[in-house]
C-alpha cells in the first residue's frame, strides 16, 4: 500500500478556513476511489483535535508536524508525543528540513524524538536529505548516511521497522526543482542499503521509502513511480484537495 502524506505546514490561519479545507477534503474524498492508498494529514497542532473528530475515513489518518522529545514538563511552546496520541493522532513528521533550518534541529534530537514517538504509538516520518552545497560537493551520500546512522542510534529492528523515512532534497523542498528518477532511485538503494547494514534484509524491506520536495500531479511518474518510491510527502498541493487527490489518484491506479 502506498502512502501520500499531506503536509499543510503553518497554514489554514482561521477556524473558517479549515472548516472550508474540511468540506473540500470530504467532497474530493467521497468522489474519488482511494483504493490501495493510505492518506495522512500533518496539520497544525493547534487543528489536531478537529481534524480526527471531522475526518471519519479508514482511507485517512491524521499526524502533527512536530513533537518535543519530553513527555511533559515545563518546555513552554511545545508539543508533546502524548498529546498528539490522545487526539487519535496516529504519526508524527520529524526532522523536517524546515525545522532543521529555521530551529537548528538536528538529527540527535530526531533521535529522542523518534523514539518518544514510537513509545506512545506514533508513527514517526523521518526527513533525510541533502542541501544544494551538499549536493554540489558530492556529500549527498554521507549526509544521508550520517542522518540515518545518528537517529537510529539505539532503535531496535522491531522499531525499526515502524518507521517511514521521507527523502526530500532540500534544494527541491518550495522550488519547483526535483530530481531525476533516477536521482530517486539511487537514493532510495542507498538507504535499502543502509538498513541491511545496521538491521538485515527482512527489516529493510518493511521500511517505507518516501519522496517529498516540489511534490505535483505531473511529476508523480519522475519521484513515485518510476523509482519505485513507497508514496511521497507532498506540502504545496496538499492546500488544495483537488490538487492533493490528483495526486491520490495517480498514484492509486498505479
Amino acid at each position: 500500500m502506498k502512502l501520500i502524506v499531506g503536509n499543510l505546514k503553518m497554514n489554514l490561519l482561521s477556524t473558517a478556513e479549515r472548516d472550508r479545507y474540511f468540506e473540500s477534503f470530504k467532497k474530493e474524498l467521497k468522489d474519488s476511489k482511494v483504493g490501495n492508498v493510505q492518506i495522512v494529514l500533518c496539520v497544525p497542532s493547534i487543528h489536531l483535535e478537529s481534524f480526527t473528530k471531522k475526518i471519519k475515513s479508514k482511507s485517512v489518518e491524521i499526524g502533527s508536524q512536530n513533537i518535543f522529545w519530553e513527555e511533559k514538563g515545563s518546555y513552554t511552546g511545545e508539543i508533546s508525543a502524548p498529546m498528539v496520541a490522545s487526539l487519535g493522532a496516529q504519526y508524527s513528521i520529524i526532522g523536517h528540513s524546515e525545522r532543521r533550518r529555521y530551529f537548528g534541529e538536528t538529527s540527535a534530537q530526531a533521535n529522542m524524538k523518534i523514539k518518544v514517538a514510537l513509545k506512545n504509538k506514533l508513527t514517526p516520518i523521518y526527513c533525510v536529505g541533502e542541501t544544494k552545497e551538499e549536493k554540489e560537493n558530492g556529500d549527498a551520500a554521507q549526509v544521508i548516511i550520517q542522518q540515518i546512522s545518528e537517529a537510529f542510534a539505539g532503535i531496535s529492528s522491531t522499531q525499526a521497522s515502524k518507521i517511514v523515512i521521507a527523502y526530500e532534497p532540500v534544494w527541491s523542498v518550495g522550488s519547483d526543482i526535483v530530481p531525476s528518477s533516477d536521482e530517486i532511485l539511487e537514493i532510495k538503494i542507498l538507504l535499502k542499503k543502509i538498513f541491511v547494514e545496521l538491521y538485515g534484509l527482512p527489516v529493510a524491506e518493511k521500511i517505507s521509502v518516501l519522496y517529498g520536495g516540489s511534490v505535483k500531479s505531473e511529476l508523480i511518474n519522475q519521484v513515485c513511480i518510476e523509482p519505485g518510491m513507497d508514496g511521497v510527502l507532498v506540502g504545496r498541493e496538499s492546500l488544495v484537495p483537488r490538487d492533493f487527490f490528483k495526486i491520490v489518484k495517480i498514484i492509486n491506479k498505479n
